[in-house]
């Protein structure tokens, strides 16, 4: 598809939105305020041009109580909030389903569910674990149980946005510099905390903390029925702090070349002495591959170094640790408590737990996903909702194919690349083509942990099953349930599950302008992915290569620098500011994003201009929809942790985009002064 057939296609989506204005379908109100936009949440009093998001969204902050058993509340918060109930609702009623799939989510929710059985087992499920364990012989056993236990529990779509505490972790994707094969990915991984400076940082609060998982390793190791646990926690602490200092920053993670490393299998005994591979890779399934990707290689290094000099006892210890550590959640109420006051209470903040129904939710979601999500979408996703969204879609593909073709730095070969890669972009809305199959996974009534464990295992092996198999490029990374959206830079795609279609992001009764700023602003942030600091490395075939010419990318880099001190300036606490290079990917898509959804929704006008709405210009509608995105209220500590390890700048910041905007200036009478005002050379469209 050309730049012009695209231009045509979107002329030709007159998008539904933007044809009717709100309420126009069968009279149908929006969900917030008469035109989707809830006005009743701002605070007039504060200036737009000083700070938009308190602006649009100061008293809903101020009236907003964070609910006691999370870290966090925010618009997402408040969707997944709304689709838990649902999937509650579906799970609860699964039984009168004659689907085998349907039998199995409602057979592990009961599971979960059965509190009384739970707690008669105690910690009876972690035995048969624990007794391996125990059996452990020498470096060859244990080298085999690192590999036997690997799990696929990392996200291979962000790559500086996952976890596991396993030593190692997989995923199994496209190679970066082949995209038509699967290979096997190796990551870092073995800490309890959620990244290494909570284990190097002097600072009071890290110290602190260590001190309370320290404690928090003595506690589960008593309830697990070992003794001499205190000096048991000390050496698995110790352990831990040798494993960080081996581990990349997530800025070197997150460093697509630096972490495109392929080792033959040959290799890695030379390259990563101390660990027996041989019997790694024999446990892992991994005996028919003759090379794997090592993404952080300093700590696959440094991970096996240890496996090598490190006592065996002290490595007994930590496995089950770790074993009992992420078994807590499902075994007793003792170890359910406990795992919460450290992870829950410690680390985010968080004063109460869940109520179990959530967490049993939760748990079948990330099981049994595409089973949940058929039965979901059958009931809360309609047609018209998936052809309204890929229309929209279809206009703003075409907004940002002519701002590439406006662009007066990028020479004609780069923008050719540019404009072929988006031409290519796979978009799916709501739910995959293809659902997962779930008939060789056992589920059990009366067993929550051995289902836990089997559901882990199973997708472990689905992951295997990839490798020389043809590259499925329709593959979801997401359930239609879950409250987010991506794009898969190895894929060129992106994906827009059916729980982010809702209110606030998405109302079909709501003004164009508010949606187009709303799921507009995302479906450009998505698009804009593809041409981020990490999309950008990527061509139309998902291959890691350079297509951009050398001034092109010098130009590219310096307006990125640009927003990433942009971003550097924003300091939620005296000692602690946004890292804008580490969320500088998502900062360009926000502005990139967002500028191409406004180009959109002029586009889908027809020329005409926009009606003021109960008192608010199109434009300042737009400029509220793509505000309200972003309402949110942290606690402390979960602000600290969001600040260190992820890749987005908080929902304040994001809402703060528009000071990017030259339309955001107009709209809102902006004047040099004003503390979001920047003068033209320092606003940063990027593309």
């Amino acid at each position: 598809m050309s730049f012009r057939t695209l231009m045509v296609a979107a002329s030709a989506a007159c998008i539904l939105m933007a044809c009717t204005g709100p309420g126009a379908k069968g009279g149908a109100k929006p969900e917030y305020g008469t035109f989707g936009f809830d006005t009743a949440g701002m605070d007039r009093a504060v200036a737009a041009g000083d700070d938009f998001f308190s602006y649009a969204n100061g008293t809903w902050v101020k009236s907003t109580a964070i609910p006691d058993d999370k870290s966090l509340w925010n618009t997402f918060s408040v969707l997944a909030e709304k689709s838990a109930g649902r999937v509650k609702d579906l799970i609860t009623n699964a039984r009168d389903n004659r689907d085998q799939d349907a039998s199995k989510v409602a057979d592990f929710y009961a599971s979960m569910m059965d509190e009384a059985a739970i707690e008669a087992k105690g910690a009876e499920p972690l035995r048969p674990e624990l007794a391996r364990i125990a059996a452990l012989s020498d470096r060859k056993a244990l080298s085999a149980y690192i590999g036997e236990t690997m799990r696929a529990d990392v996200d291979p779509l962000n790559y500086t946005n996952y976890y596991t505490d396993r030593p190692l972790g997989l995923w199994v994707a496209q190679d970066l510099d082949e995209p038509e094969r699967y290979v096997p990915y190796l990551m870092q991984g073995g800490l309890g905390m959620p990244d290494r400076d909570y284990y190097l940082n002097p600072a009071p609060r890290f110290v602190a903390l260590r001190d309370q998982y320290r404690a928090y390793i003595a506690t589960l190791m008593k309830l697990a029925g070992y003794d001499r646990a205190e000096e048991r926690a000390d050496r698995i602490l110790a352990l831990e702090i040798r494993l960080a200092r081996s581990h990349w920053s997530q800025l070197d993670t997150g460093d697509v070349q630096k972490a495109n490393n392929t080792w033959s299998k040959a290799e890695f005994a030379r390259r990563a002495p101390g660990m027996d591979w041989d019997a790694f890779f024999q446990s892992a399934g991994l005996r028919g591959v003759d090379s794997v990707k090592v993404w952080q290689t300093d700590a696959i290094s440094g991970l096996a170094s240890l496996v090598g000099s490190e006592p065996m006892e002290t490595w007994k210890d930590y496995l089950a640790l770790h074993a009992v550590d992420r078994g807590a959640p499902w075994l007793s109420k003792a170890f359910v408590d406990q795992h919460f006051a450290f992870h829950g209470k410690a680390l985010s903040g968080t004063p109460q737990q869940a109520p179990r129904w959530k967490k049993a939710v939760g748990m079948t979601n990330r099981a049994l996903g595409d089973a949940v999500g058929r039965m979901y979408v059958a009931k809360y996703f309609p047609p018209e909702a998936k052809a309204e969204v890929e229309r929209m879609v279809v206009n703003i593909k075409a907004a940002m194919a002519q701002r590439i073709e406006a662009l007066d730095w990028m020479m004609p070969e780069t923008k050719q690349e540019a404009l072929a890669k988006l031409e290519t972009m796979r978009v799916g809305v709501g739910y995959p083509n293809k659902w997962r199959d779930y008939s060789g996974l056992e589920v059990r009534a009366d067993d929550a942990f051995g289902n836990v464990e089997r559901a882990s295992r199973a997708d472990y092996h689905r992951e295997l099953s990839k490798l020389g198999q043809p590259v499925d490029r329709d593959e979801w990374f997401m359930v239609p349930q879950e409250v987010n959206a991506l794009f898969a830079p190895s894929q060129n795609s992106i994906i827009f599950p059916a729980a982010i279609l809702e209110p606030t992001f998405f109302d079909p009764h709501a003004d164009a302008a508010i949606n187009y700023g709303a799921i507009g602003g995302v479906i450009g942030h998505e698009i804009t992915h593809g041409f981020d600091n990490l999309g950008s490395q990527f061509d139309s075939r998902g291959r890691l290569r350079d297509w951009w010419t050398a001034q092109d990318k010098v130009r590219f880099n310096r307006a990125a620098d640009m927003l990433a001190a942009q971003y550097d300036a924003y300091k939620p606490f005296e000692d602690a500011a946004v890292n804008g290079r580490l969320t500088l990917g998502e900062n360009i898509a926000d502005v990139a994003g967002l500028s191409a959804a406004y180009d959109a929704w002029k586009l889908s006008l027809g020329g005409k201009e926009a009606p003021v709405l109960d008192g608010f210009t199109g434009d300042q509608r737009f400029f509220l929809g793509w505000a309200q995105n972003y309402r949110s209220v942290f606690r402390d500590a979960a602000l600290r942790n969001k600040l260190m390890t992820d890749v987005h700048a908080p929902g304040p910041y994001r809402a703060q985009t528009v000071r990017n905007l030259d339309a955001w200036y107009t709209a809102f009478d902006v004047k040099p002064g004003q503390k979001l005002y920047l003068d033209k050379p320092a606003r940063v469209p990027v593309w």
